[in-house]
């Protein structure tokens, strides 16, 4: 096809280790206006920065990863006979634990923009071990069949895509992701350059709580050892703690003046609160969510909550869940399974809260005993998977129920206990 062709023109490489279409944004590689070199390692090293990465991956890996099978009736059930169950909940290869590979991938793709995993497979297709790759060992090319190929070093032939399980973050071409922190390297490098100008000043520079100044008039102390002896005594007498608001009594005119913070300081720490706002907008997380409590309310814990798996978590597990469906499961297996993140449990909310929605769902019949205890990973019961329905709910041309019927009173007694019961557990 001409279109296909056309497309084709551009095949070869995509990306490497040293090269890339954010860095020709950006210049040098790593460079930052403020002229600090920014890397995903020296970037980790900002208590803000290790706290949005490290939360999400975090997140992500504690949630259960779960195969699922479509069955008829729109039901789904675990696919627990397939392969790859086995190696997604419990042994994706003989190093690594699911949270292990989870937390890796997006410590990975959250810090580099993409992340590798190198798939082996069995003689029928199917994935027998899950092994990570160093992100920066390898290139990504693009093949005259428009499709990935993947060279890492240390492997003589580019590796084709079925053989590479690849995770990218927002990407120009479709092929590489761009890394999140060499796109906002000016305003890491900014927090860099602060925190080590802050360090430096405290490790060279000198500091005092306030100088004794004598007027010209009175005949200047020659003799350091004196001068020592009334600086000494000074700061025996009302230095520290405990000699907080003593009366000094100074002679020859002299006066004692306190130095406070300067401009400079009070910039560099508004400097400093700045950046950390500006990490946590990178990655999309509420200030409360990376300890910055200036602004918390309580009363608002659950919403933030919502707000961080809505539009912080759940975009970076729509990736991973796409590409483990793209890489993980044969083309004739997709109508059939699916790989889904469990987020239920994040968006749950305070007990209270819990148990009077499953009030209402048990009330109003959408929701059995059962399905109430699994969503507590509680075991189910005999005879909980009836579902109620109030008597008073009935089609447009039927006959409401008869209250003094005593089979219907039977049940609205019924239907008030089991609500009770639901309530007080």
């Amino acid at each position: 096809m001409f279109f296909t062709s056309l497309i084709a023109e551009g095949e070869g490489r995509v990306s490497d280790a040293s090269s890339g279409f954010w860095r020709g944004f950006l210049g040098a590689v790593g460079a930052s206006s403020s002229g600090v070199r920014v890397t995903p390692e020296s970037a980790l090293g900002l208590p803000i920065v290790q706290n949005c990465v490290t939360l999400l991956a975090e997140s992500l890996a504690q949630l259960p990863l779960e195969l699922y099978e479509r069955q008829g009736g729109g039901q789904r059930v675990p696919a627990t006979a397939h392969p790859l169950y086995a190696v997604l909940r419990y042994k994706p290869n003989p190093v690594q634990t699911p949270y292990d590979r989870v937390e890796l991938s997006q410590m990975s793709v959250g810090l580099r923009g993409n992340t590798y995993s190198l798939i082996d497979r069995r003689d029928d297709g199917q994935v027998r071990e899950l092994w990570p790759l160093d992100t920066d060992k390898v290139t990504v090319l693009k093949g005259p069949d428009l499709l990935p190929y993947y060279r890492v070093a240390g492997i003589a032939d580019p590796l084709p895509m079925r053989l590479v399980h690849h995770v990218r973050w927002h990407s120009h071409n479709g092929y590489v992701g761009m890394s999140p922190i060499q796109l906002h390297a000016d305003s890491i490098g900014l927090a860099q350059a602060v925190r080590q100008y802050t360090g430096k000043s405290f490790a060279n520079g000198a500091t005092v709580a306030g100088v004794i100044e004598r007027p010209k008039e009175v005949a200047a102390i020659k003799d350091q050892s004196s001068i020592d002896g009334i600086v000494n005594q000074w700061g025996a007498k009302y230095g520290g703690i405990d000699n907080a608001k003593k009366v000094a009594l100074l002679q020859e005119g002299m006066t004692f003046k306190p130095v406070s913070m300067t401009n400079v300081d009070a910039d560099l720490a508004v400097l400093l609160k700045l950046s950390a706002v500006d990490a946590a907008r990178i990655y999309k997380i509420p200030l409360p969510m990376v300890n910055d409590l200036d602004k918390a309310n309580y009363n608002t814990i659950e919403q933030l909550l919502i707000h961080f798996v809505v539009f912080a978590l759940l975009p970076w597990a729509k990736r991973h869940e796409g590409a483990m469906m793209r890489d993980f499961l044969l083309d004739e297996e997709r109508p059939r399974y699916f790989i889904e993140f469990n987020l239920s449990g994040l968006m749950r909310g305070d007990q209270k809260s819990r148990y009077e929605a499953y009030a209402i769902g048990r009330q109003w019949g959408w929701l059995s005993v059962n399905d109430i205890r699994r969503l507590e990973n509680m075991p189910p019961v005999a005879g909980g998977d009836t579902y109620l329905q109030p008597l008073n709910m009935v089609a447009a041309a039927g006959a409401a129920p008869d209250p003094k019927n005593p089979a219907v009173r039977a049940q609205l007694e019924m239907q008030r206990t089991e609500i009770e019961r639901m309530l007080t557990q």
